[in-house]
């Protein structure tokens, strides 16, 4: 296989660094160079040597001295300064150009920057892999550490001098083995038990000792109804290391023995999934989405370990709802017990009782009584239930589109192994402002991406003048991009500079953005039905300030309302998504700014009297 360079270990284009790049370097089993993978020719024991030491100082100084104990030990010849350096020589023949040997003060140092080392592709993979494990990504981290594994060719340094052998082997091998523990945890997390018989009733015949290895197949033969064979293999264990170290199984062999005769660690049924569907087409928040799973992922630790959970919020039309679909489904394999979804909101845009979505989640995980009859015990009791059922769980709760803290109460999953994910306009209070992402607008590069996706990438690159005025059109509003994006590929033969010029009209933009059941403005309107009538009525007033900045004070001033109850109109409209808040100005004053959609909806929406 072809290695990759570890991270951080590109270095300049220089002489030959084309050339570098063709070439492999193996540690990981007989120490060999591949250029374009045809084999460097290297002979002796002591040119192999010569060439490890380097490589394994990454760039680093070696000093004669190093070297010298790496070929001959304690006992160095006279002239053993001389033979380095012939063999050094030799090197630089045989590499070429390929990479660099130079002489520094009393040592070496070999730069092979652009090369490819599999030891260094080994550590990277390891690294990768172990990080996936620590965050429950299992199916990942299986692949990390396979790959990992396969940068191996045999035993490690197998054809350098007993000397350098007896330093360095024992580290790279231990690195080995613990790669190995892990992919082999990552497998019995995923189920695969069945399969890993027979790789570890290998591996425990090879290591006899090694009680880690010894632990999983116990585990593992558990898991496949093979009971009596994982006492026989507990019990030689014992018998072994007694005989040969005079001890008695250690903490992970005795364990896994125990839950074993306990019947614990069963199989896990299969995981429940109740999501959305990830949208066909997600682009443009890859920074949010890493910094959601960062939050979701990360293991609690300690005695006061608390709920793991992340807040989405921003506009309507924003993505929130796709975003956090698209995040719990990559982190859904770390949930061992599933993922459940419920919707807060109904189809008009109202805020569901808790008691409804309690009942419904219930129902989801697993509640025998009719629902019906769940539906109409008291809110106290379908708390109680509810947190009851999964106290012992590991469960990703998504809560999508919340209106605010009296509706997420009953809600909130208990317990540091449970994660929760929430979407909503606002910020409620039941949650950390630290675990917030917020959604602003797309960049034009991720809104033409996105239209991309949607119409087709041909269509885009077709007419980008046009693609650039229907961006613009829709603001960066990603609701708005979709539906721009179905509409032309609805219709293949139209061109995008004919949708565009509908848009670029402010009196049809709005109708414009509608198609099947994605409409912009009836996303907009349901915005409304959750502010106070005195607000929603506020809105349409406002349109006259245009999109902003502006102050309670001009607001006041346009809606004929006294600054203080302007204020508080502007701020509801803020905490609803319809608002942005902007810096303060120089005065000190709170200033707010219009998205330009949510303006034109403003516009085109009749005005009612203000509560006086």
């Amino acid at each position: 296989m072809a290695f990759r360079p570890a991270e951080g270990a590109a270095g300049q284009d220089g002489p030959g660094a084309d050339a570098s790049r063709a070439l492999e370097f193996r540690l990981l089993g007989p120490v060999s160079a591949a250029r374009a993978g045809v084999a460097v020719p290297l002979s002796g024991a002591k040119i192999h040597t010569v060439l490890a030491v380097l490589l394994l100082a990454r760039g680093a100084l070696v000093a004669d001295s190093r070297l010298s104990t790496a070929l001959w030990g304690d006992a160095p010849p006279p002239t053993s300064n001389a033979q380095i350096y012939t063999y050094v020589s030799r090197l630089r023949k045989t590499l070429g150009n390929c990479v660099r040997i130079t002489r520094k003060g009393p040592g070496y140092v070999l730069d092979a920057r652009d090369a490819e080392v599999d030891l260094f592709s080994f550590e990277r993979l390891d690294r990768l892999g172990r990080q996936a494990l620590e965050e429950n990504r299992f199916e990942e981290a299986g692949r990390l550490l396979g790959d990992a594994l396969d940068c191996w060719s045999g035993q490690a340094l197998e054809n350098v001098t007993e000397h350098l052998l007896r330093f360095e082997r024992p580290r790279l091998e231990f690195l080995r083995a613990q790669a190995l523990e892990r992919r082999i945890e990552a497998d019995l997390s995923l189920g695969r038990h069945r399969s890993l018989v027979p790789e570890l009733l290998s591996l425990v015949a090879r290591f006899p000792m090694d009680e880690n290895l010894r632990a999983h197949l116990i585990t593992a033969l558990h898991r496949s109804d093979r009971q009596a064979e994982a006492v026989q293999v507990y019990g030689e264990g014992r018998r072994i290391l007694d005989e040969q170290l005079g001890v008695v199984p250690g903490q992970q062999l005795s364990e896994a023995y125990l839950r074993m005769l306990r019947g614990e660690g069963v199989p896990p049924r299969r995981p429940l999934m109740l999501l959305p569907a990830r949208a066909a087409a997600f682009t443009g928040r890859a920074g949010e989405a890493a910094r959601l799973r960062s939050l979701l992922l990360r293991r609690p630790s300690g005695p006061g370990a608390r709920l793991r959970a992340a807040l989405v919020t921003g506009m309507p039309g924003s993505g929130k709802t796709a975003l956090a679909a698209e995040v719990a489904h990559g982190c859904a394999e770390a949930f061992p017990d599933g993922v459940v979804h419920a919707d807060l909101q109904d189809a008009d845009g109202a805020a569901r009782p808790p008691s409804a979505v309690l009942a419904e989640l219930l129902t989801a995980l697993g509640e025998t009584e009719d629902p019906a009859r769940t539906a109409r015990l008291g809110p106290s009791e379908l708390v109680r239930r509810y947190r009851a059922r999964i106290a012992d769980s590991r469960l990703l709760v998504v809560l999508d589109d919340a209106s605010g803290d009296a509706q997420l109460a009953g809600l909130l999953p208990v317990g540091p192994d449970n994660a929760l994910l929430v979407t909503s306009r606002a910020r409620p209070a039941a949650l950390p402002a630290a675990h917030t992402v917020s959604l602003g607008p797309l960049d034009d590069e991720d809104a033409v991406a996105l239209l991309a996706e949607t119409a087709g990438a041909d269509r885009v690159r077709a007419e980008p003048a046009a693609v650039r005025d229907l961006v613009r059109y829709c603001a960066g509003l990603p609701l708005a991009l979709r539906i721009a994006g179905a509409r032309l590929a609805a219709r293949p033969q139209r061109t995008v500079a004919r949708f565009a010029a509908q848009l670029a009209d402010p009196r049809t933009r709005l109708a414009a953005l509608s198609y099947g059941s994605l409409d912009l403005s009836r996303t907009l309107g349901r915005a409304l039905i959750r502010l106070t009538p005195g607000t929603a009525a506020v809105l349409p007033w406002l349109a006259p300030v245009g999109p902003g900045p502006f102050t309670a004070r001009l607001a006041g001033e346009v809606t004929g309302l006294a600054e203080a109850e302007a204020a508080r109109a502007l701020e509801e409209l803020v905490d609803a998504g319809l608002l942005f808040a902007e810096p303060d100005g120089a005065l000190g004053e709170d200033r707010y700014r219009f998205h330009p959609l949510v303006l034109l909806h403003a516009a085109t929406t009749p005005r009612r009297d203000l509560p006086r």
